[in-house]
């Protein structure tokens, strides 16, 4: 049984977005890239131009070249963000078509920084609501390197863009608290799952706690809601490992800022029972 209550309060949110993807390392020297700001958050009217600067760094020894890319993204039912250069799910919320950056291909030196500059143009079409898309960094073999045989690492970088047009509300609600069991054979456990709905045209940020009570009411584990966004009109898993290790009945309790008027809270009663094989 899943029950909710509301309380009320304001807090503003940020929304940020950064993923590192390695290949298997190489034979010689480490390859890696820093981004600064790993996010922008823009609030911009139909028709209007916003340009800034993101710092790209080369963390490593060796000279490196990287190649850009402007990305759509979404976040799957694991809260894993995935990016690639056109989801059609996500072209009614993309900004990936209105986002330009300079240069997109160059050779870092070892220890060096290099400023890429992006423009956003937002059409005069753009409705209310707010809109994200990412540009991202690969690094490539450089001339000298593709002319040696052997492994090397494969880096990419994500900076996300967020673009809110007009005064788009957050329209969110707890709509799931589920117990679930993790057959994994090196580590098998339960964890909870929450899931939030975001009915409406804005992007939010959750923030609050899980706990889990024992039948007699004790708080036995408390756990953090991981900084994820929640893009508009889907419903996103927030997945909770936990450290239980016996079978019994539980409650799942969640209070959570879900950045609009109200705090709500939700709880659920389940229990943790391991699947007959």
């Amino acid at each position: 049984m899943l029950s909710f209550t509301h309380l009320y309060g304001k807090r503003a949110l940020m929304l940020a977005l950064l993923v590192s993807l390695a290949a298997p390392g190489p034979m010689r020297g480490q390859t890696g890239l820093g981004l600064a700001p790993m996010r922008d958050e823009l609030k911009l009217a139909p028709g209007s131009t916003h340009s800034g600067v993101l710092m790209l760094a080369n963390t490593a020894e060796d000279k490196v070249r990287v190649v850009g890319e402007v990305l759509d993204f979404y976040l799957d039912a694991t809260g894993t963000p995935q990016f690639g250069p056109d989801y059609g799910q996500e072209a009614e919320f993309s900004c990936r078509q209105w986002l330009v950056a300079n240069p997109m291909e160059a050779e870092i030196n070892g220890k060096a920084q290099m400023p890429v500059r992006y423009t956003v143009r937002v059409p005069l079409t753009a409705t209310a609501r707010s809109y994200h898309c990412a540009l991202g960094f690969t690094t490539q073999p450089t001339a000298e390197q593709a002319k040696v045989i052997g492994l090397r690492t494969a880096v990419q970088i994500v900076a996300a863009i967020y673009v809110v047009v007009g005064q788009p509300v957050v329209e969110g609600t707890v709509k799931d608290l589920k117990l679930e069991y993790v057959p994994d054979p090196v580590h098998p456990q339960w964890r909870a799952v929450v899931t939030i709905a975001n009915a409406g045209l804005m992007h939010f940020r959750p923030q609050g706690d899980l706990e889990v009570l024992d039948e007699k009411g004790v708080v036995v584990e408390t756990v953090h809601f991981a900084p994820l966004p929640v893009l508009p009109r889907r419903d996103q898993n927030f997945l909770f490992p936990l450290k239980l290790t016996a079978e019994s009945t539980y409650s799942l309790r969640a209070r959570i800022d879900l950045g609009g008027d109200e705090i709500q809270e939700a709880s659920a009663r389940v229990v943790a029972s391991k699947p007959i094989p």
